[in-house]
């Protein structure tokens, strides 16, 4: 088995868990890479790095690799996916972060989970992306065009509201009057999009949800739409130019060009161990059913 890490950040339980995913994954004898960046952070940060120097580091993956283990967040995962891409290549996530919908490995179960994907114990959760292009083209977006949570408009530069007239399928919807719009993957609807009033989404479901970004017009509500639509903005406001973010990547566009987005053309995969469910992480992160009287 040929497996890829990839981390961003070092925080306090980052030394702990990177220490014992190495060490199992010695004593399993698997081959393991390191992405670059992160294997330099470690080194500066970690006192044992010299016991996992037969590690090698990548800049780039291939179709060679069998896993990625990212550790970190559920904002790891996002940027994990860039390196991915189309090539199949399954991710599972060691939460260091916080919340956690998809990073849903804790410390303390490493090991059990390696174990687990060793035997084939788990099951492929897809993902669905977001694909978009920009005319005229942004070279800046064209590179990265895809997006696993959302993608978003966004003023800038101003705390005036912008104007997004939106199309679906060639047919207007409407113009949002507001900080922006959010159009987010079922992955998604649990991040920046439930923070601004949108539904949670299974996985599996074949929806893209649009969510505006504190609405002027009070009437304007999150429309959930089928993942075939192609949806059509261009944004209008009083300074020349607007933001883009693609999950954590961010571009700046002039006013009045065109942005396409749609479903993408390949999809991620997600390793779901046996013992967890959507569900029961909905259950866990955001307390359903918790009721603090009794």
């Amino acid at each position: 088995m040929k497996i890829a890490v990839f981390g961003r950040f070092y925080n306090e339980t980052t030394t702990s868990s990177v220490e014992r995913l190495f060490t199992y994954l010695l004593e399993k004898n698997i081959e393991a890479y390191i992405e670059t960046q992160f294997f330099n952070l470690i080194k500066e940060q970690s006192p044992n790095i010299d016991d996992y120097t037969s590690f090698k580091t990548f800049d780039t993956l291939d179709k060679s690799f069998d896993l990625l283990v990212s550790v970190g967040g559920d904002g790891t995962i996002l940027r994990a996916s860039t390196f991915v891409k189309d090539m199949n290549i399954p991710i599972i996530g060691v939460n260091t972060g916080r919340l956690g919908f998809l990073a849903t490995i804790q410390v303390d179960r490493i090991e059990n989970a390696i174990q687990n994907i060793i035997d084939g114990k788990y099951k492929i959760s897809e993902r669905s992306l977001l694909s978009i292009e920009t005319i005229p083209e942004n070279k800046e977006i064209a590179c990265l065009d895809f997006a696993l949570n959302e993608i978003a408009v966004s003023r800038k530069n101003t705390t005036s509201m912008i104007t997004v007239d939106t199309h679906l399928d060639g047919e207007f919807l409407t113009s949002y009057w507001s900080d922006g719009l959010i159009i987010s993957t079922p992955t998604g609807s649990t991040g920046y999009s439930l923070s601004c009033g949108g539904p949670v989404i299974t996985p599996g479901t074949n929806s893209f949800v649009l969510t505006p970004i504190a609405p002027h017009n009070l009437s304007a509500r999150p429309l959930i739409i089928p993942d075939s639509t192609e949806i059509q903005l261009k944004v209008h406001g009083r300074e020349e130019q607007h933001l883009v973010s693609l999950d954590s990547r961010i571009a700046t566009l002039d006013n009045g060009t065109i942005i396409k987005i749609k479903k993408a053309d390949f999809k991620i995969k997600m390793i779901d161990l046996l013992d967890e469910s959507f569900l029961d992480t909905l259950r866990k992160k955001l307390l359903w059913g918790e009721d603090n009287r009794n």
